[in-house]
């Protein structure tokens, strides 16, 4: 059983790739035990983000994982073949360290990532998929993005996509102070919008969500006035900005409703942020005048001219994962003797358990304690010895020089001649 990553991200595959193969929240943990019931995972558990979706196994094979991701997906087979990337342990174990520590994130530093690795983790425990190899993993890549966020500079300069929203909204507007908002979802991501477009003062700000609750609970956080999805045919056309991050596996703003909301807005511009991944407008609404429509992947450009974290904040952070790594490196390599180790012992168990079930026998019979105690430790010192010297004695020159050496080395017989073995 091996250590394995295989996935795909911002950098491997464009958003209309990434979108195929992400993860619902609630389908997660379903998703885990289907593959851990196929019988080709030990154990497993997926990361699924905006910008990546990865399974974290540990397996003898990765191939047939990723049939399952294209097959679970109902893709072609090999159709992820030209993006997906497979990671084995040696650089899976520093990649976990470097994504949840936001230095593969698209906006570098961003500190959700590490939020979206504990529930990663909690979807796997629920599933049943995380044992010993991916709960040490996880746990200590937690704590490995703690270390370096708390004693590195790598967040804190970092430049969200709800800030690079803003900038953006910022080109097409003259000021936000006099547009409407709508923002579509509840989640973290919209939370965060909220906040950066909120700084702006926009004249109004309007949440959707699919339920009343939720959306009633972000919007009296923010002050905001509230409405459902159900309203979004009929209200659309009163908002100038629109930022939209749902778990919808469909889009929920098409072409359609976004010619018949220009025609109501007599051609006012409509400015929309679609931060889902899957994405929550079609893509193809961004051929409509007066319509300026953004992805996640579009606002990389806004972060990138806006991305000012120190060289020597990187540097460090990598540093720190390397030597963090190479730590849970040793901690694996030990994992694979522990069959030799519980086999020694069991060896020794069943030397020592014979032994003293012969001592036993020889006091009911009436053996002096003495012999009999000098039988017992004659007896578990030749059990013990018994296999070593007829390695010694059937092994060739060459073999037996090793052997005597790691005897040496394991009872501190240095300087012992070979024949005095």
């Amino acid at each position: 059983m091996s250590l394995f990553t295989l996935g795909l991200d911002h950098t491997s595959a464009p958003l209309d790739v990434r979108e195929k193969v992400a993860f619902a929240p609630d389908a997660v943990s379903a998703a885990l035990r289907d593959l851990a019931t196929s019988r080709r995972v030990d154990e497993a558990a997926i990361l699924s983000t905006p910008t990546r979706t990865e399974v974290y196994f540990a397996g003898s094979e990765p191939a047939p994982v990723a049939r399952w991701l294209e097959g679970f997906h109902g893709l072609p087979a090999a159709s992820l073949a030209p993006y997906v990337y497979t990671l084995p342990r040696d650089q899976a174990v520093p990649h976990a360290f470097r994504v949840a520590s936001g230095l593969g994130s698209m906006v570098l530093g961003e500190p959700q990532i590490l939020g979206q690795m504990k529930q990663a983790m909690r979807s796997a425990e629920a599933a049943g998929s995380l044992g010993l190899v991916l709960g040490r993993l996880f746990t200590r890549t937690l704590e490995v993005a703690h270390d370096v966020r708390t004693h590195t500079d790598i967040g804190s300069t970092s430049v969200s996509m709800a800030a690079a929203a803003v900038t953006l909204a910022q080109r097409i507007f003259p000021s936000i102070a006099t547009q409407r908002v709508l923002l579509v979802g509840s989640g973290e991501m919209i939370e965060l919008a909220a906040q950066h477009f909120l700084a702006c003062q926009p004249r109004s700000v309007t949440v959707a969500n699919r339920t009343i609750e939720r959306g009633r609970s972000l919007a009296s956080r923010i002050g905001a006035a509230e409405m459902t999805l159900n309203e979004l045919p009929d209200r659309l056309r009163e908002f100038d900005i629109v930022v939209t991050c749902t778990a919808s596996s469909l889009p929920i703003i098409g072409k359609g409703m976004l010619e018949r909301v220009v025609r109501q807005r007599k051609h006012a511009p409509i400015f929309i942020v679609d931060l889902g991944v899957p994405r929550d407008v079609e893509a193809e609404a961004a051929d409509l005048d007066d319509v300026f429509l953004y992805s996640l992947d579009d606002l990389v450009v806004i972060v990138r001219e806006n991305q000012t974290i120190r060289d020597d904040a990187v540097q460090q952070a990598e540093a720190m994962i390397a030597d963090q790594a190479s730590a849970f490196l040793r901690w694996l390599d030990g994992r694979s003797i522990v069959p030799t180790i519980e086999a020694l012992s069991g060896h020794h168990e069943t030397v020592r358990i014979a032994e003293f079930t012969r001592a036993r026998a020889l006091l009911a019979n009436g053996t002096a304690p003495d012999v009999v105690l000098a039988a017992l430790a004659q007896g578990i010192t030749r059990g013990l010895l018994t296999p070593t010297i007829a390695a010694l004695n059937a092994a060739g020159d060459a073999e037996r020089a090793q052997l005597v050496a790691a005897l040496q080395r394991l009872y501190g017989l240095a300087g012992l001649r070979d024949d005095a073995l």
